[in-house]
């Protein structure tokens, strides 16, 4: 089956149930797409017809799905025709687009588009990392245009916040803290937003290459924020290792094929974790992850991070000596001091300056994030406060696809030849978590 002719269209389905759809795509930059690899010098971008009918049938596949959010990574922002080309067939299709460079003129970066049918934009932010590989985010503050439930206020659309953006390649090892990094200062910048604009109960839907698959640190950071990936959701695969590839998006230029684009959805949540134990969590994963990397066992672990120290006790310099050595620290984009403070806090359990074995066991070696977190989660909304008439509106993940179809079942299509990533279609239908009124919590949702 054809990418154009599936049964049913996302539109359809948006119209149908009053949903929303959102597409996320790495449509392989003409300046990356290698036409020679025996040598690798020849790129798409030299040969213009080439690269102008791949990403005419990209545009025909795009506004035949017709998703109201489209979030393209490795968008080619160097050339003006390529640009203009995606503004005049999707303006003229009724979407508002937002393109963004990476920094240091990288040649690509990120474009995201709105269908004014469906969504208004309330607001729009550029992020840049930064840091190395030059990656950015584009965050918008969306309203839908029909209300998906008259509520006290009046017919006010539903709000939301979108995120894209592309990390950085994982390289080696050496580059998780980076990839780490950039996740965490989106999430920060996410929360910042909230907090400038009072927003305290609205969903985010976090799209792109995460470049990561679910074994990453990069994944299980974001499922202890509270985030599920959509597609997951849908299909109902846990974050086991059973399930970890079931699917595939992406076959990088290794040839390995791998699972690594996502639509996270976060809905309003009252058991979210604050953001900065999830990130100390995290990055003591990536400590352990490290040791048993050197084929340290528990005792050798802890011995490696006391050093010279003759006590039985990690004191903070020998930690600091012991990261330096794992290329965590001393370098433009490892630890900061500030940083190394805060993970010493969370590891230092009584404070008392130093840390035990019983607290290197505990927030190192069995940390409380799990490994493999078994269970599956369905996406939730916070429930109302007992006596209140606040409205908490969510999302449920009520369908999700990649395309070609092949890939669903971990299987690369060879003569697949839109991209070297499969892009991945996922329907949002409302959750709703009404009011709470004589003892009855009234909810809602569309089916």
């Amino acid at each position: 089956m054809s990418l154009l002719s599936m049964p049913e269209t996302e539109q359809e389905q948006e119209q149908e149930q009053g949903c929303l759809s959102c597409t996320t795509f790495n449509i392989l930059a003409p300046i990356y797409k290698r036409l020679d690899q025996q040598n690798q010098g020849l790129r798409e971008s030299e040969f213009r017809a080439m690269w102008v009918s791949r990403n005419q049938k990209i545009l025909d596949w795009l506004l035949y799905k017709s998703s109201s959010i489209i979030c393209l990574q490795e968008f080619w922002v160097g050339s003006e025709e390529l640009v203009r080309m995606y503004q005049e067939r999707l303006g003229a299709a009724g979407y508002i687009t937002f393109n963004l460079a990476r920094t240091n003129n990288r040649g690509d970066g990120l474009l995201t588009a709105i269908h004014k049918d469906y969504l208004r934009v309330l607001n729009y932010r550029e992020l840049p990392f930064n840091d190395f590989g030059d990656r950015v985010a584009q965050l918008l503050h969306v309203q839908s245009v029909v209300p998906f439930l008259p509520n006290r206020k009046g017919n006010i659309g539903q709000e939301m916040l979108i995120v894209n953006t592309h990390l950085l390649f994982p390289h080696d090892s050496s580059l998780s803290l980076v990839r780490l990094h950039q996740v965490y200062k989106i999430l920060q910048y996410v929360e910042s937003y909230q907090r400038e604009n009072k927003l305290k109960r609205i969903p985010i839907i976090l799209c792109g290459d995460w470049n990561g698959s679910k074994r990453g640190h990069v994944y299980k950071f974001l499922r202890s924020q509270g985030f599920v990936s959509s597609y997951d959701d849908a299909h109902k695969y846990t974050d086991s290792d059973a399930d970890a590839h079931k699917w595939v998006s992406h076959r990088n230029h290794r040839g390995n094929i791998c699972g690594v684009d996502f639509i996270w959805l976060c809905n309003p949540n009252k058991s979210r974790k604050p953001l900065r134990t999830s990130w100390a969590e995290a990055v003591f994963s990536i400590i352990k992850h490290l040791l048993r990397k050197a084929s340290l066992s528990e005792d050798d672990a802890f011995a490696f991070l006391k050093g010279d120290n003759q006590g039985d006790f990690i004191t903070f310099s020998a930690l600091q000596e012991a990261l330096r050595q794992v290329n965590l620290i001393g370098h433009p984009y490892g630890l900061s001091f500030l940083e190394m403070k805060k993970l010493w806090a969370q590891a230092d359990i009584n404070g008392d300056g130093v840390i035990d074995y019983e607290e290197f066991k505990q927030k190192i070696w069995n940390p409380t994030w799990p490994e493999q977190i078994e269970e599956y989660y369905e996406t939730t909304i916070e429930d109302p406060k007992q006596g209140t008439n606040e409205e908490n509106i969510g999302f449920r993940v009520k369908n999700a696809v990649l395309f070609p179809w092949e890939v669903e079942k971990g299987l690369w299509l060879e003569n697949y030849s839109l991209s070297d990533y499969a892009p991945q279609i996922v329907i949002f239908s409302p959750l709703f978590g009404i009011f709470q009124s004589n003892n009855h919590t009234l909810t809602y949702n569309c089916r």
